[in-house]
């Protein structure tokens, strides 16, 4: 039986970072329209340079990509079938006031976004309906600007019954990303969160890698317990764990959550150093890089902000999510805490006292 033909669509890209670069140069190399919405500094880079794609020992190289870098500009390369906005969480908020004005000429939005509430924010924009949740597993760096590299191919989650979901579907793997339908999406969403949150802050405060943590008994126990909170939380919202493409959640999340720390830790923690890889997680990158911002409150901090709702008690997310805004603020020193895990510590074993005075 011959397979349905694969449509053509014109895809507008937000942002080409990481994520925008690996997405819409893989379905540029796959025969689709794609036009990238990013800010003038980038666009000047972009033309001179390309865009470049490493997909295992092959380098794809787009010399001439299609920019705007406003929306009036992009809409006026259109129309499109498809959006997917590719920004940090923490660039959410803006981009929907910037979007407001234009949501009547706007496509339906693939919202790539970590964190579990960036969805909310582009339904305000376009309208719930035109909100499509997704995630991505695979791994990916920048080595430069408008470079990506795919340093590890797991696939990525999309959700929800837009009418256009089957088409995107095809296009995604067609393009070889690896696409999966989810049934529920804030299931898939809160499932890659959990995944966001394993040897994240706490590298990024410690300046320690995730092999070094958990390694550590006491820092072990620590990203088990944030684990564990954002588990409870993730039961009143009436909420299962998922697993995700190439991540098989359900069985590690259950092991993590009822053995022994002692043995778990054996167990598990050659298996999690492993699956993090030997590239430093975001919160670190971000952290280091000296950005001045990181994706910390959409990730531990979403987690504080629906135990509060729910009167669940959160106080290892709560002193990750307080410690990293503080560091990236200035307001600590990075010096304080580098290889120091003692001192992340007492700050976690004094806020579990709190909550019993």
């Amino acid at each position: 039986m011959k397979s349905p033909s694969i449509p053509r669509w014109s895809f507008l890209c937000i942002g080409a970072g990481a994520l925008g670069t690996y997405i819409g140069v893989s379905l540029m190399l796959a025969g689709q329209r794609v036009v990238f919405l990013v800010r003038p500094t980038t666009a000047e880079a972009l033309r001179t340079r390309g865009l470049r794609l490493v997909l295992g020992k092959t380098a794809h190289t787009i010399s001439e990509p299609l920019l705007a870098t406003s929306l009036d500009e992009a809409l006026t390369l259109g129309p499109y079938d498809m959006g997917l906005v590719t920004v940090k969480a923490y660039d959410v908020e803006a981009l929907a006031q910037d979007l407001l004005p234009y949501h009547a000429a706007l496509p339906p939005l693939v919202c790539l976004q970590n964190g579990v509430e960036s969805e909310v924010i582009f339904a305000r924009v376009v309208g719930e309906a035109n909100v499509i949740p997704a995630t991505l597993t695979s791994a990916i760096s920048r080595p430069a600007p408008g470079e990506a590299v795919l340093e590890r191919l797991r696939g990525m989650g999309v959700a929800g019954d837009h009418k256009l979901l089957p088409p995107l579907l095809a296009i995604l793997n067609a393009a070889g990303l690896r696409a999966r339908e989810y049934p529920n999406a804030m299931a898939m969403k809160w499932s890659k969160l959990l995944t966001n949150l394993l040897a994240n802050a706490s590298a990024a405060i410690l300046d320690m890698t995730p092999a070094e943590i958990f390694a550590h008994p006491g820092l072990y126990a620590l990203e088990v317990g944030q684990i564990r909170e954002a588990l409870a939380v993730m039961r009143a919202l009436g909420l299962q764990v998922v697993n995700l493409p190439g991540a098989p959640l359900r069985p590690l999340i259950a092991m993590m959550n009822v053995l022994p720390l002692s043995f778990s830790r054996l167990v598990l923690g050659p298996f999690l150093s492993r699956g993090r890889g030997s590239k430093m997680p975001s919160l670190h990158i971000d952290l280091r890089g000296g950005r001045g911002q990181t994706e910390v409150d959409f990730l531990n901090g979403a987690v504080v902000r629906f135990g509060q709702r729910l009167q669940i008690p959160t106080p290892i997310n709560r002193v990750l999510n307080e410690t990293l805004l503080a560091l990236s603020r200035g307001d600590l020193s990075l010096r304080d805490f580098q290889k120091h895990p003692e001192a992340l510590l007492d700050l976690v074993q004094h806020a579990r006292r709190a909550l019993y005075l």
